[in-house]
């Protein structure tokens, strides 16, 4: 077996259809770990293997989804692993350079002279339309690597994949991976509450407390500097309407993980 997709979900019926399509016909397995999700995911799934290539298991949806990738990561057998989430599309061009790179990589033992690893691009679409500035592209990603090398530790929800070896020669492809996190603006605003909620959690976890000094680090310093990176240095603007609203919740989300700490905290008391 050559290549194994790795794919978490959780209530993702309106885009696991389009992820499976644009890969089914040349990978040899799908793995899919199914967060118990209420919708249709798992159905739509099943539906679409006509050839007995995905696999699903079904585990609890922990609030850190990381988790649950790492496991579909554990279950491949494939000799490559392609890591990928159920709102991402494998566009044709991108296609075309995944089975070059895993054609040149075809001998059984691990070769120091080639690439175990490769990052790739991703293009992030808000509001309909593609973010090319803000600092959201060109967005690379560690995606396409041998079975064994990589692992996501799951402590944090901005875990990137580690590989095993700090030698490990690692590439970059120039074909974005399509990414449609958000298909409308309420879909947006319920992952961006969940996320800041996580975010406040962890927080408290590691002792921030709410005080005048984190107040207004998270009311005025935080949410000014990152606006300006990312509207003013990093181009929002040129992204119209789309990226100035990006930008904006970006930068408004440290008020909200304030808010929530502050809630935590009376909690506690």
């Amino acid at each position: 077996m050559k290549l194994s997709i790795a794919i978490p979900t959780y209530n993702e019926e309106k885009n696991i259809g389009f992820c499976i399509r644009a890969v089914y016909d040349w990978v040899d397995e799908i793995v899919i770990v199914d967060g118990t999700s209420t919708d249709h995911t798992v159905e739509i799934a099943k539906k679409l293997d006509t050839q007995g290539k995905i696999k699903i298991f079904i585990e609890e949806n922990p609030p850190n989804f990381l988790i649950n990738k790492q496991k579909a990561i554990e279950r491949c057998r494939g000799t490559w692993i392609l890591q990928l989430d159920a709102d991402e599309i494998v566009s044709e061009k991108l296609k075309k350079e995944l089975i070059l790179a895993i054609g040149l990589n075809q001998k059984n033992n691990f070769d120091q002279s080639q690439p175990i690893a490769y990052r790739i691009p991703r293009l992030n679409h808000f509001l309909g339309s593609p973010l090319r500035k803000g600092g959201q592209y060109p967005d690379y990603c560690l995606r396409l690597y041998r079975n064994g090398v990589a692992r996501i530790p799951g402590t944090s929800l901005h875990d990137q994949v580690q590989l095993t070896s700090q030698k490990s020669q690692v590439e970059s492809l120039k074909s974005p991976l399509l990414h449609y996190p958000y298909p409308t603006f309420e879909d947006y605003v319920k992952k961006w509450m969940k996320y800041n909620t996580f975010e406040a959690q962890e927080l408290a976890k590691k002792g921030v407390t709410p005080s005048l000094f984190n107040l207004i680090l998270y009311f005025k310093v935080y949410p000014l500097l990152w606006f300006v990176k990312t509207y003013i240095r990093h181009k929002g603007f040129v992204d119209g309407f789309p990226g100035f609203v990006f930008s904006l919740f970006s930068a408004l989300r440290y008020w909200v993980m304030y808010i929530t700490l502050f809630e935590i905290s009376r909690k506690k008391s």
